[in-house]
């Protein structure tokens, strides 16, 4: 394996899990489930404090710890009163109201499709198939069982780890995090986040960041990237973990998802689109983390889930991805991972799925109901709670097959997707993934430790970190990405400050005696404590490059605004000084605005993954305001920068929308950039566009509005449970962030699509031509290309599982094996209801990503693009289809189907030309259970700058 030795870090930079700490953040919650009880959800009527969270009152909490401790009689009396109240009140209505608790609600809602559809169906992966069915017909039940179980938590040197099958060759599997980068491992690249890559709407950019993770994490040993994240697609713009996609629309997230696809598999990695399905916010997602007996429930209509949360799946499917992670969810009150609609019918059927299903890590909430219901890999293999062995699978796995519950057909299917996903891959390729495995440990920062640290059995100590360092050149990939996803907002004469210190309206003379003065102003500016100063960057603090949770990463280095500013002008010209907290401006040093002439103002706002929490923000964001002050920081210094005349820059990194009201038509901000998330190389990548040697091209992945409530009552995160099991309904159906502003005629401060440039760009001679002609459906579903591989179906000798006396057993790993088989008893076994249904196939099926008359082109929309300005740059167009008026349909106002980005000299003018296919084209028929064009009317399409600055049109 081609590589180098990296540099290891140093022993003040422990800045990942040491044994001693291994799950506390993973068990933390911050919500006590009893907080929920004061009345009953379900059932009981809400008082005015039914769902408060704050602390109970001092009075009633402090004297009590010190009566206690010396024996009050007086506190003993009153605890004594309270208790007989209390079980009095348990005693009448009050008991069978609480009695209700003792059970979860009924779960299952969502409609059953069973039995599971079989891979090997298509002609892409035929081949991978038939090598895989050899090797599956050569193993052993525990085999089979121990390739779609995970081995534990912390058991395997990554976040996932399968067992092997030894007998037949095949490896334990090394899953580890994304999509920002590898996930605790040192010397390789932190890149910009999703979101960032989202902005650039580039689809080159979109390809290489995929591809460069891949070539990482290969070099690293790694077999499945968990990423890229569609889901959430951003239905909330607080939702906390918004930044790991790719914007708030599904043609977006899915041209984003099939390029990021290809170019991860491109390089042998399997690529796991991620998270299935309508995981739109942090609170409640689990029962765990927030102490309840169930997680949310999305409750999504059959339309809306096809057109918005399921359409990015659909396109990362069309590219061949290798795997597909249900999340945590329940989807209409059935959990996403045990959900047979959701898996067997929805990705499989209708969309050719013929990769392998893996869980979220612990969102697995059954056993053989979820291998029933299309899971085919539970991670990390643990059961309902983490880090105690105790698996749903393995074992009980193997007794479920060997006594009948489970299919044989079923675990040959799921067995026999992962194999081919590892052909698929060319991971048998000996010479690009080496079959000892990963070169990197998750776990610890030295260079020896245990194979599994996660199990108290004392281990003999080994090699587990070689520090290989697999970044080559792709720092040059992440500025660029970085500066491409920086978004110009405004822009009043100030930008690009050139490195003389002149700006289009000042130019600098040469005859100048004094210098520029510009200042550099927030803590978002320089580097806090450290890059990596909190675990899983879950703080806000210093610059913000990342948001938290699994999708963050450590940092090798980390460029601050600060380090590359301060040098990026020429030195005789220009001075520059930092105040690089956000309170900077105080009585004590009145005079730091007076001087400079220009001001540049960091503010921030982070947020990230539920199972931990920064001040007020857990997981979601509680507003869209910036943190840590920074409104009224900008303020300050737009009021005083140069005692009220200077000219202020204002530098946004942030995870989502924010509201810049207070500031943003003050008349001393005269440009603001947004830089999302820029990764390691951000403050280089900022340089870049403030010094004009890369003309800004980001667009923005989301609207931003003038308020939350701009939004909607669905974009609203619910912070509070309203039941027992939370309901959350998708009411506001396909109108979600600008297609919700176009419907109810919202004006937002910055649309969807919209971002300025240094030159400008003109539009005209809008041809439209079709290829094929309306149809209302789509072609027949055409037969399978190959039958699925064929396996004997007579249950194995029980004796086969019994566990061999050779191997060392280690307290907590999962194993396949069972110490007995003499209780294995082949009971008639309850299935689901619907179980003996067998569902026809769906009409929009047949192929990988559906039915292949929905990629077929049927028309195309050309549009002229001239640089009008006077600099060269790059331009994005943007087309926006308008379906024909209807009544008995509700479409949205508009809906992006295309864009572009193309280089333009100044005064070229080049033609691009958008390929729509018949999905581009098609809406979901909930009653024809398939796609459908229409054929009366006009469809409109729109082409232009953004959402709202549509300036060409034609008709079909």
């Amino acid at each position: 394996m081609a590589s180098e030795k990296g540099v290891r870090p140093g022993a003040g930079e422990r800045f990942r899990r040491s044994y001693d700490a291994r799950y506390s953040s993973d068990l933390d919650s911050d919500l006590d489930a009893t907080e929920y009880l004061q009345t009953a959800p379900l059932t009981g009527s809400k008082s005015a404090t039914a769902f408060e969270t704050r602390p109970q009152s001092r009075l009633l909490r402090r004297p009590c710890g010190s009566c206690f401790a010396a024996r009050s009689a007086r506190c003993i009396i009153i605890f004594l009163t309270v208790f007989v109240l209390v079980w009095l009140a348990l005693g009448t209505g009050g008991f069978f109201a609480f009695k209700k608790y003792t059970q979860a609600p009924p779960d299952g809602l969502s409609p059953p499709w069973y039995p599971t559809p079989k891979g090997g169906t298509t002609k892409s992966w035929a081949e991978s198939y038939r090598k895989a069915s050899v090797m599956v017909a050569k193993m052993t039940l525990p085999e089979k069982v121990n390739i779609t179980t995970g081995t534990g938590w912390m058991m395997g040197p990554t976040l996932g780890n399968t067992g092997p099958a030894v007998n037949v060759g095949f490896p334990s599997l090394a899953l580890q995090d994304g999509p920002l980068g590898i996930r605790f491992t040192d010397n390789a690249t932190a890149f910009p986040a999703a979101i960032t890559v989202g902005a650039t709407w580039n689809r080159e950019l979109m390809y290489q960041w995929g591809n460069a993770h891949a070539i990482e994490a290969r070099k690293k040993g790694i077999h499945a990237i968990l990423g890229p994240c569609v889901g959430p697609l951003g239905r909330m713009p607080a939702g906390g973990r918004n930044w790991e996609g790719f914007g708030a629309d599904p043609y977006l997230q899915g041209i984003a998802a099939e390029q990021s696809v290809r170019g991860i598999q491109d390089e042998g990695v399997m690529a796991t689109i991620k998270h299935l399905v309508a995981n739109e916010q942090e609170h409640f997602r689990q029962s765990f983390e927030w102490g309840l007996a169930n997680g949310i429930s999305s409750n999504v209509d059959d339309r809306t889930i096809h057109e918005l949360y399921l359409w990015p799946f659909g396109n990362a499917v069309k590219a061949g991805v290798a795997s597909v992670m249900c999340s945590y969810n329940m989807v209409n009150n059935s959990y996403a991972c045990g959900n047979s609609k959701l898996l067997n019918g929805l990705l499989r059927d209708e969309m050719g799925f013929q990769g392998f299903v893996m869980s979220d890590w612990l969102a697995q909430r059954g056993g053989v109901s979820s291998a029933l219901a299309g899971l085919d890999m539970t991670m990390p293999g643990d059961g309902l709670s983490w880090a105690n062995g105790k698996s749903l699978w393995g074992p009980e796995l193997t007794r479920a097959v060997l006594n009948g519950s489970v299919p044989l057909d079923r675990i040959n299917d799921m067995a026999t997707r992962i194999v081919a996903a590892w052909y698929q891959m060319g991971q048998d390729d000996k010479t690009k993934f080496d079959p000892k495995g990963p070169n990197f440990s998750s776990w610890t920062d030295a260079e020896k430790g245990v194979s599994a640290p996660g199990s108290p059995t004392e281990q003999e100590e080994r090699k587990v970190n070689e520090f290989v360092n697999v970044m080559g050149n792709h720092s040059t990939i992440a500025r660029r990405i970085a500066a491409e996803g920086t978004v110009l907002l405004k822009n009043e004469g100030l930008l690009p400050i050139a490195r003389d210190g002149s700006t289009p309206s000042k130019k600098k003379s040469e005859k100048q005696d004094k210098p520029l003065r510009i200042a550099l102003f927030g803590e978002d500016a320089g580097p806090g404590k450290g890059r990596n100063f909190c675990k899983d960057r879950a703080c806000n603090q210093g610059t913000l490059a990342s948001g938290w949770g699994s999708g963050a990463v450590e940092f090798p280095y980390l460029v601050t605004p600060d380090e590359a500013l301060s040098k990026a002008w020429d030195s005789k010209r220009v001075k520059v000084t930092t105040h690089l907290t956000n309170d900077a401006i105080s009585k004590k040093q009145p005079g730091i605005l007076e001087e400079p002439e220009i001001c540049i103002v960091f503010a921030n706002a982070d947020s990230g993954e539920g199972f931990a929490g920064w001040d007020n923000v857990k997981g979601d964001r509680p507003d869209l305001y910036l943190q840590k002050g920074g409104d009224d920081l900008i303020v300050k210094v737009a009021e005083g920068c140069h005692g009220g005349d200077g000219q202020v820059l204002v530098v946004i990194h942030t995870v989502g929308p924010v509201v810049m009201e207070r500031w943003i038509d003050l008349p001393n901000v005269k440009a603001v950039l947004l830089a999302n998330l820029p990764g390691q190389e951000s403050g280089n990548a900022l340089a870049d566009v403030i010094l004009g040697d890369l003309n800004p091209s980001g667009k923005l992945p989301w609207t931003i509005g003038r308020a939350l409530d701009d939004y909607g009552e669905g974009a609203q995160v619910m912070y509070k449970p309203n039941a027992l099991l939370p309901q959350q309904d998708f009411k506001e159906g396909l109108h979600v962030d600008y297609r919700y502003f176009d419907k109810y005629d919202v004006e937002p401060r910055f649309e969807f699509g919209f971002g300025l440039s240094y030159t400008t760009f003109a539009f005209g001679n809008c041809v439209v031509k079709t290829v094929k002609p309306k149809s209302a459906l789509p072609a027949p579903r055409p037969q399978d290309f190959a039958a699925p591989p064929e396996y004997d179906t007579s249950i194995p000798d029980a004796k086969e599982a019994l566990f061999p006396p050779e191997i060392r057993r280690l307290e907590k790993y999962v194993y396949p094996y069972l110490d007995s088989v003499d209780d294995i008893v082949s009971d008639p076994y309850p299935y689901p209801d619907g179980y003996d249904v067998r569902q026809p196939p769906s009409g929009a099926g047949g192929d990988e990503g559906g039915n292949p008359d929905l990629w077929e082109t049927y028309v195309k929309v050309s549009v002229d693009v001239t640089n009008s300005g006077p600099k060269k740059g790059q331009a994005v167009p943007q087309l926006y289809l308008s379906y024909p008026e209807t009544s008995t349909v509700d479409h949205p106002v508009k809906v992006l189907r295309g864009f572009d980005k193309l280089m333009l000299e100044k005064g070229e003018t080049r033609t691009v030309t958008f390929n729509l296919t018949r999905r581009d084209l098609s809406y979901w028929d909930v009653y024809a259970q398939n796609w459908v064009m229409a054929v009366e009317g006009e469809y409109k399409f729109s082409v232009g700058r953004s959402s709202r600055d549509l300036v060409v049109y034609g008709t079909w």
